[in-house]
């Protein structure tokens, strides 16, 4: 199992607010779980995430 972080620690590794990261929630542009009351991102599924955020950016830019 991949390394679990917390919104605080998700939000120093992207260098975002926290808010952001719950606006995003919010939005379902980015998904969680919450235990035990705490929210928590898998590493690998946020990196993954990333990458086909970057893919798409790419993509509109040679549209």
């Amino acid at each position: 199992m991949s390394r679990l972080m917390n919104i605080e620690e998700l939000a120093h590794y992207l260098r975002l607010k926290k808010q952001t990261i719950y606006n995003w929630l919010n939005q379902r542009k980015i998904s969680g779980m919450k235990v035990g009351g705490v929210w928590r991102f898998d590493r690998k599924e946020i990196d993954l995430w990333l990458k086909n955020q970057r893919r798409l950016s790419t993509k509109e830019e040679t549209s």
